[in-house]
Formats: structure tokens, C-alpha cells, sequence
């Protein structure tokens, strides 16, 4: 059997993380392609973008029971493997009902490859018995910036969708190569069912990573409209928040290792949720755009390391077992950027779009007031 704690292993799931964020990074440059190809309307195409959402949940529910019966190392193949099929199918699918099931398998090939890369990363950090989560994590956003660069770059110099999407493919398998003979043999639960329901600590879990998630999918999906809303850029430049956020986020994610190990998590939960606040804060009443982006560089700083910590604390809960516990937890976080981003127009629709972001940094302040619990002996 192969140790969990050497560097053969801890290279193979830092791929695992890349070829994750890689693979939905060169998926995004093609839904204009998409939307073209099928002349469908706005709604027809949001409709269809939320089959991969669905197809991520729905593998993410099955994900924990299948990996505390096999193991995660089948499963991160065989997302891996989904995910290099069916992305070429992504550019040539003809018809909305064609491309609606080849989002639901892709999706789905994500959700399980995202829940069972963590699963594996619980099991390698612990027996390196040092934090090496935010590191994994921050190995997903750099995946996801190469992903988007190649993608564009390849597009821009009119190589077209299908060649783009077989290149991305076979660099794709070539890691998955690199990474099936190194991931360990065996990640399972001992015993116990094969399905549970979140209750107690880790539901407390589910709930703040859904909140951070929120947070997280909120400043992707709004913090253009409010910039520009606000009147602090112009619609060209709507994107600059979050292109600070999303820099500060994976650099702080790639050196938090070290920083999570010096300070530990729970000063990493409350004060990093408490950074994320003030971000927060700052975004909200700036009177220019450099405090806006300041704010936003702050935000992305405070949360980078609180979903790993989150992330590890579930998998060394005894509540239930650790597969069921980091699948609720992901599943949970992948709830909180899918569905969020519709509450919050929902809310800001009754009220305004300041006042639902305060309330989504109400909301953050659980992370802060919890701190003590989560982070306290295993439970």
C-alpha cells in the first residue's frame, strides 16, 4: 500500500486540485461559443448552465458513500477521466438538450472528482501531521487561472473550440497519468453507513462553508454590478474586484500552510473572518474605486484559509465518518455559489444590493463566533 505521507503522493493530489480547476476554467471562455451555436436566449442558457450545477450536486451526494466503500482513488480517476471525455463534447453539442446532458456528466465528473481530491487531501495532511490543505485548495484557483489564459490565448488565436477543448483534454489525461499510480490505494471509512445526513459539528461545518461559499460566489457574480452600480467604474472595468480578490485569494491560499501552521486554526478562522469583514465593510462605503479594491484585496486575504481549515476539521470529526463528512461539507459549499447568488438578487430585489451585501457580512460574522468551537479539540 502506498504511504500517505510522501511527496509521490502529495504531488498527485496538488494535480488532482489542478486539473480540477484546469478543466472548469476552459469550460467558461466557451459558453459565448455555446450561446452562438444554439441561438438561444439568455434564459435558455441559464437554464442550461445550471445543469452542471446540478450534475456537481447530485455526484457530490453519492460521492461520500461510494468513497467510503471503494476508496477515493477510483473515484478521482474516473472524474478526471469524465472530465477529459466529455469537455471536447462541450464545443460540438448541437442542440440545447444535448448540451444540458453533456453539463450534467461534466458537472458531475467535477462534483465527484472535487469531493473525493478532498477526501484524499484530509488523509495525506494527516499523516503528514502538518496543514497542507490550503496549499491543495490554492493549487485549484492556479488551475483555474492556467485554464482560463490557455483557453483564451488558443481561442484568440482562432484555433476553435473543438481543437481547443482536444488539447486541454490531452494535457488533462497526460496528469491524470501522472497522478493515478501515486494516489493511495485505500481512503475509506471504517465501517458505519454508507449515507448521513450533516448533524451537529458537522453541520456547523456544512453551514459556514455554504456561508464562505456565498461570500466567495457573491464578489464573482455581484461585485461587478454593485462597482459599477455605485458608479466607482465604468462597465469595461466591472471585473477589476474580482480579479483582486480571486489574486489576493490564491497567493495567500499558496503560502497559508505555513501561516495555518504558526498560528493555528482557530486565530485563522476569527481573524481571517474578521479581515473578510472589514473587506467587506470597506467595499460598501468606499468613496473610490482604490478603497473599493483595497476592500476587495481584504476579503480575498481573509478568506483564503478558512475553507481548508473547515475542510480539515471534517475530516478529523468523530460525528460520522470522514468521506460522509467532507462530501456534506463540499456539497454544502457548492450549494452556497449556486444557489446564493439568485438570494441575493432576491434580497437586494425587496431591499437593495447594499443592503443584501451587509447582510452577507452579518452572515460572515458566524465564522467569527464559531471559531472557538470549530477549531476546539475533534468532536
Amino acid at each position: 500500500m502506498i504511504s500517505a505521507d510522501r511527496p509521490a503522493t502529495r504531488l498527485a493530489t496538488r494535480l488532482a486540485f489542478l486539473v480540477a480547476g484546469f478543466g472548469v476554467a476552459c469550460w467558461a471562455p466557451l459558453i459565448p461559443y455555446a450561446k452562438a451555436r444554439l441561438a438561444v436566449d439568455d434564459g435558455v442558457l441559464g437554464l442550461l448552465l445550471l445543469c452542471l450545477g446540478i450534475g456537481s450536486v447530485v455526484a457530490m451526494l453519492m460521492t461520500g458513500m461510494l468513497s467510503a466503500r471503494y476508496g477515493s482513488k477510483p473515484i478521482i480517476i474516473g472524474g478526471a477521466v469524465g472530465m477529459v471525455l466529455f469537455l471536447p463534447l462541450l464545443s460540438v453539442a448541437s442542440t440545447p438538450l444535448t448540451l444540458g446532458l453533456v453539463l450534467f456528466v461534466f458537472g458531475g465528473s467535477l462534483g465527484s472528482l472535487d469531493v473525493a481530491m478532498n477526501i484524499h487531501a484530509v488523509e495525506v495532511e494527516k499523516a503528514a501531521k502538518r496543514p497542507l490543505m490550503s496549499g491543495f485548495h490554492g493549487l485549484y484557483s492556479v488551475g483555474g487561472f492556467i485554464g482560463s489564459i490557455f483557453a483564451i490565448f488558443l481561442l484568440s488565436v482562432q484555433l476553435g473550440p473543438l481543437p481547443t477543448t482536444l488539447v486541454a483534454a490531452a494535457l488533462m489525461l497526460l496528469a491524470t497519468l501522472v497522478i493515478a499510480p501515486r494516489l493511495l490505494t485505500a481512503v475509506k471509512a471504517e465501517g458505519g453507513a454508507l449515507f448521513a445526513l450533516p448533524r451537529g459539528f458537522v453541520l456547523l461545518l456544512a453551514v459556514l462553508t455554504a456561508i464562505v461559499f456565498l461570500v466567495e460566489g457573491a464578489v464573482l457574480d455581484w461585485g461587478a454590478l454593485y462597482l459599477t452600480g455605485a458608479g466607482l467604474v465604468g462597465a469595461e472595468q466591472g471585473g477589476m474586484g474580482y480579479m483582486v480578490f480571486s489574486i489576493a485569494m490564491t497567493v495567500v491560499r499558496l503560502a497559508g500552510d505555513a501561516v495555518v501552521g504558526r498560528i493555528g486554526d482557530r486565530a485563522t478562522l476569527f481573524w481571517g473572518s474578521l479581515i473578510g469583514i472589514a473587506g467587506f465593510a470597506l467595499v460598501l462605503v468606499a468613496p473610490v474605486v482604490a478603497v473599493a479594491m483595497a476592500g476587495f484585496l481584504l476579503v480575498g486575504i481573509g478568506l483564503a484559509n478558512i475553507v481548508p481549515v473547515l475542510f480539515r476539521r471534517a475530516g478529523n470529526q468523530t460525528v460520522m465518518p470522514a468521506g460522509l463528512a467532507v462530501a456534506a461539507v463540499t456539497t454544502a459549499g457548492y450549494a452556497g455559489v449556486l444557489l446564493g447568488p439568485a438570494g441575493i438578487g432576491f434580497v437586494a430585489k425587496l431591499t437593495s444590493l447594499p443592503a443584501s451585501l451587509w447582510m452577507l457580512t452579518a452572515l460572515l460574522a458566524l465564522v467569527t463566533l464559531t471559531a472557538g468551537r470549530v477549531a476546539g479539540r475533534p468532536h
